[in-house]
């Protein structure tokens, strides 16, 4: 099994697990699983996947995922 295969199948449980907290709960609470507990590799792997297209990944699971990848994007700032 592929390292992506893995990490899918990983979100994607965490999702199912969170998901009777309705959607926007899930999200922000499997977001933070994988923030706090997903060791870093674990992360980028997800974002490169994700990067990719995100096959496999649920709706939670992929609503998550861009949620991290939202809150590592560097700031930009306007020279105003």
């Amino acid at each position: 099994m592929s390292m992506n295969k893995k990490l899918v199948d990983m979100i994607n449980q965490i999702a199912r697990n969170t998901a009777i907290q309705g959607d926007e709960r899930a999200i922000a609470a499997t977001a933070d699983h994988v923030r706090k507990f997903w060791d870093p590799r674990m992360r980028a792997g997800l974002m490169a996947h994700l990067a990719d297209g995100g096959a496999g990944l649920d709706d939670i699971a992929r609503a998550a995922s861009m949620k991290l990848a939202a809150s590592n994007a560097p700031e930009v700032h306007n020279a105003d």
